[in-house]
């Protein structure tokens, strides 16, 4: 995927100091994080085991590997790491083949940030073939570069990924706003040293220096994003 990018350094979005906007995927942008959830449900269901509840605050927005492995080792199921993985992913795939809802004001936002020529990075824990899948309804031209879980060596909530995307649009960390619905990727966009935006979307988030809570995509827009940087300053 290519688009024109501007030199780092540079403003952006009618001279703020907002150089790119670098967004989660399951739970920010499409309303999916209980899609993975029911497919870990029924995948253990098949395998003769039930999911505590409790435990979806634990694996939502973490890396495949901390997820399923987690649940592997509560359930003490009878499966490879590698074998859960494939039996999710497909799970998930086939709910995604039947519908797949945009959250509140994604739409509105990317339409946005894509008419003021705001750099965008998709930046997900999710393996290549799910966000290929979703970027096919979301629409792929609206960003610059994406990132998948299966593609860093450390995916969240190390701070690789948003490091690796900021980097890619040729922008500051510290200049990027990131929108993210999970502790994790919160934890992971700032250890990168990026303004965070938390739209918490299945566990609440709690206000905190450099971050922002607000309910849903429906608060935020290009000037609320670059109030955020101009606070930094």
């Amino acid at each position: 995927m290519t688009s024109t990018v501007p030199a780092l350094g540079t403003r952006t979005a009618e001279g703020s100091a907002l150089q790119g906007v670098l967004l989660d995927m399951d739970g920010t942008l499409v309303d999916t994080e209980g899609f993975w959830w029911d497919a870990e449900v029924e995948v253990f269901a098949a395998l003769g085991h039930t999911l505590d509840e409790a435990w979806r605050d634990v694996v939502v927005g973490g890396p495949m590997t901390r997820s399923a492995g987690f649940l592997i080792e509560s359930t003490g199921a009878d499966i490879t790491l590698a074998e859960l993985t494939v039996l999710l992913n497909d799970g998930f795939e086939g709910r995604i083949s039947r519908a797949l809802p945009l959250m509140p004001g994604a739409a509105r936002l990317l339409a946005e940030l894509a008419a003021h020529e705001v750099p965008m990075a998709l930046v997900s824990a999710s393996h290549r073939r799910i966000i290929d899948r979703v970027l096919d309804s979301i629409g792929s031209h609206h960003f610059v570069l994406t990132i998948a879980g299966d593609e860093v060596t450390r995916t969240k909530p190390h701070p690789d990924p948003y490091l690796l995307a900021a980097a890619g649009i040729g922008a500051e960390p510290a200049r990027c706003a990131v929108i993210e619905d999970t502790a994790t990727g919160v934890a992971a966009a700032e250890a990168a040293g990026c303004r965070v935006v938390a739209v918490p979307s299945v566990a609440p988030i709690v206000p905190a220096s450099g971050r922002t809570v607000v309910p849903s995509l429906e608060h935020v827009n290009l000037p609320f994003l670059q109030g955020l940087m101009a606070e930094n300053r």
